[in-house]
């Protein structure tokens, strides 16, 4: 047994020189990007074992106490806990429902213009937004959203009897996820598009020969080929189910919307940056992350069971 392992071990060092040898510039070229995550996401997760000591800056996390569990305990104890899970959730599968499918319908559709320009233009026209900075986007959404804003005209004209919606906790997700598929609807789309150039025509032909018409020649052959695409990009979205970005919300909410803004992400940012409880802090992030993979993990082997496709 020994013998074979170190056997397998040898041919694969041998493999790795010979593949360095033979592809060292594709190496060179990702050389930036490892050394990237190496510094900002591997070497960070030392600082996890925080999660479980009374850390100390004085002390540093040599020397801090041991805690075991207590800031795990103290998080699902607390009152925050329900309504930040309760959010994070509830933001992301809305995210997820309607940022997902949009952008894959938008690359079926762009698919089938026949007018270069015009696609060209709805293209230029959806991308835009992206680029726009989060800190404009509030903005804008605190302007429209205001008394006397676009956004709360058109609430009140169909019955709301509130104030500014932005100072609502019943329009904040609204507003969030809204302008979230505003502003990353087109960029989204991008991959989708990509996928659909590499569709082989002769499949359309083929179909079309069958007699099957436009719609059946999305539903037989552009959906199908497209759908490993589809699949890996659930899948990568799955996995930052929890991850919900704190920029926007922190320049969103406000007290009268914690009740329904207040998430996991802005709870540790309070906690860790603002109160200086780095341990809790750490523990509540982790706490985040496990579930993470835990969602990835279960959905990327129900998607191998199902369509035999998966990221790993």
């Amino acid at each position: 047994m020994q013998r074979r392992e170190t056997d397998s071990k040898k041919t694969f060092i041998r493999k790795l020189k010979t593949d360095l040898g033979r592809h060292w510039q594709m190496y060179l070229i990702a050389l930036p990007v490892i050394l990237y995550f190496l510094v900002f996401s591997y070497a960070p997760m030392a600082g996890l074992v925080m999660a479980f000591q009374r850390f100390s800056p004085h002390k540093g996390i040599l020397g801090s106490p041991w805690a075991g569990f207590a800031h795990f305990e103290r998080f699902f104890s607390s009152p925050f806990f329900f309504r930040t899970f309760r959010n994070t959730v509830l933001l992301s599968f809305y995210g997820l429902l309607f940022s997902f499918p949009l952008p894959v319908i938008l690359a079926l559709c762009l698919n089938e213009v026949r007018s270069t320009k015009f696609r060209r233009f709805v293209q230029t026209v959806s991308y835009l937004p992206y680029f726009i900075s989060i800190v404009v986007v509030v903005s804008i959404l605190y302007d429209f959203g205001s008394s006397s804003g676009v956004i709360t005209s058109i609430a009140r004209s169909f019955g709301w009897k509130g104030g500014a919606v932005i100072s609502s906790p019943n329009w904040f997700r609204t507003l969030y996820i809204g302008s979230n598929l505003w502003q990353h609807l087109g960029y989204n789309s991008i991959i989708f598009i990509s996928a659909l150039t590499a569709v082989d025509p002769a499949l359309y032909e083929a179909a079309a020969i069958d007699g099957a018409g436009r719609w059946k020649q999305t539903l037989h052959v552009t959906l199908p080929s497209i759908a490993p695409t589809v699949i890996i990009v659930l899948l990568l979205r799955l996995g930052q189910f929890m991850s919900i970005g704190y920029e926007k919300i922190i320049l969103m909410y406000g007290p009268a919307t914690y009740e329904t803004a207040d998430v996991i992400a802005t709870y540790v940012y309070r906690a860790g940056i603002l109160d200086g409880d780095y341990s809790f802090a750490t523990a509540v992030g982790l706490f985040n992350s496990a579930v993470n993979l835990f969602i990835l993990l279960a959905a990327n082997r129900v998607s191998r069971r199902v369509s035999e496709t998966g990221i790993f």
